[in-house]
């Protein structure tokens, strides 16, 4: 899915000589060609002129002290207005006095000043985002009665299928939120047929293991009636379903669905039917289009409470523990799509909750450098942790066959166990906090790091 272009309107002092509208000039060829992917840049400008309603935010591609004499016309850019004043398209050191100026004696909070051009695609990227989410883009979720099910007394509890978690996302992100039959999508991927599905299993293979005919084709007739669904309703951002409370309603799980939507249509998933996880997936990755994923997170600090619900009898014994982490889900580390993976291998279910022919993806990110982040319940604050995936751990018989092992780089354990916001946490690979703190800005979300 492309979320589109920021559109972007160029503005230039009208003081400027001619050298410095040779300098404009040549700066704007910099940045159309650093940042053709994420931005479409309109015709130039004069500061003082009206923004074309179309522009998603202004640019100065340069900085002159005309900008000390000009407030009154800079304030009244109801736009984010961004500084890429260097040849490289960042902000140049000699114009931090100036975007200091802005913020603070005209408080202006809506200046970006990118430092690097991941930051810079991060913001245009943003922007276009929030644009896309106000025009009404959809999350398709597949459900019928949450909670009803199997393990009621644990998915009764979670708020992301009350109304008021609805509305919210609704009301400040612009998303529509559709509901259709987790049930009645069952019913209709029963009836393509068995040749359909094999063909498709042939032709979009991936690694399997331990996965007999009848499981592969019933994962692959849940991915076509999906896939129809989302093509006949279209402007689908991501998709998901109510797959372990409700599993009795399907023979299988959908998570060779996931992959290959992804794959092929770059489309979204949210295990378990989670808004909140699927709004914070799309905000994280269509601001950075950096691999990420949904899994359990088990805080040692947590113990048997955590350790009960996997079937194991201990975590790892390690130095530090009290900075650590289990991330596991559905048996294995969680789903994770195959271009995201360093190892990816479709095997049979292990959880009892789901069908005997359902399947999971056996899926590892490289170690590393991640970042474990979640947006809160209120939608103003996500909560960053800092963290390393030091190695992947297996108990044999458990509900984690192949768990992660995440360390805390700030060692605030005690700390974060008073700010999580939910079981779910997506794991995003690479040190990415800052390019989130950009993020939030541009949403007007508060980023609380550790």
């Amino acid at each position: 899915m492309n979320v589109g272009k920021c559109i972007i309107q160029p503005l230039y002092f009208r003081e400027r000589n001619e050298r410095e509208q040779k300098e404009y000039d040549e700066q704007m060829k910099n940045i159309s060609a650093l940042y053709e992917d994420e931005a479409e840049f309109l015709p130039e400008k004069m500061l003082g002129e009206c923004v074309p309603e179309q522009a998603d935010a202004v640019v100065f591609p340069q900085m002159i002290g005309a900008v000390y004499r000009s407030g009154e016309l800079i304030k009244c850019i109801m736009k984010p207005v961004i500084l890429m004043t260097s040849q490289f398209g960042t902000v140049e050191m000699w114009d931090w006095e100036i975007a200091a100026y802005l913020r603070e004696n005209l408080n202006m909070d809506n200046v970006f000043t990118p430092y690097n051009v991941d930051i810079g695609k991060t913001i245009l990227r943003s922007i276009a985002l929030k644009k896309i989410l106000k025009n009404k883009w959809k999350f398709l979720i597949f459900q019928d009665s949450p909670g009803e099910g199997m393990q009621a007394n644990i998915f009764k509890r979670f708020y992301w299928w009350e109304k008021e978690c609805v509305n919210k996302i609704e009301d400040y992100f612009g998303t529509n939120i559709v509901y259709k039959s987790w049930k009645e999508i069952n019913q209709k991927a029963e009836t393509i047929s068995d040749d359909v599905a094999e063909r498709v299993w042939q032709e979009k293979k991936v690694p399997a293991e331990g996965v007999d005919r009848l499981s592969a084709v019933r994962a692959v007739k849940l991915y076509l009636a999906i896939r129809d669904e989302v093509e006949k309703e279209g402007n689908v951002l991501g998709v998901g379903s109510n797959c372990l409370n409700e599993s009795f309603l399907s023979g299988t799980t959908p998570c060779l669905a996931w992959n290959w939507l992804f794959e092929y249509d770059k489309i979204l998933w949210a295990c378990e039917g989670d808004l909140v996880t699927l709004l914070s997936e799309v905000l994280f990755y269509y601001s950075m289009k950096k691999p990420l994923m949904m899994t359990n997170i088990y805080p040692f600090l947590v113990g048997m409470a955590a350790l009960k619900h996997e079937k194991i009898d201990s975590f790892p014994e390690i130095e530090d523990s009290d900075n650590h982490a289990l991330g596991v889900h559905c048996g294995y580390f969680g789903f994770l799509p195959q271009s995201f993976s360093e190892k990816w291998i479709l095997k049979p279910k292990v959880l009892e909750i789901v069908n005997d022919h359902a399947v999971m993806p056996d899926a590892e990110m490289s170690c590393g450098s991640v970042v474990l982040a979640k947006i809160h319940a209120n939608m103003r604050k996500i909560t960053v942790i800092e963290a390393e995936l030091k190695r992947y751990v297996g108990y044999p018989g458990s509900d984690c066959r192949n768990g992660a092992i995440f360390h805390y780089k700030n060692k605030s354990g005690h700390k974060i166990m008073e700010s999580l916001s939910s079981h779910h946490a997506i794991v995003i690979q690479g040190d990415v906090a800052h390019l989130i703190q950009q993020m939030g800005k541009v949403f007007d979300i508060e980023v609380e790091l550790f």
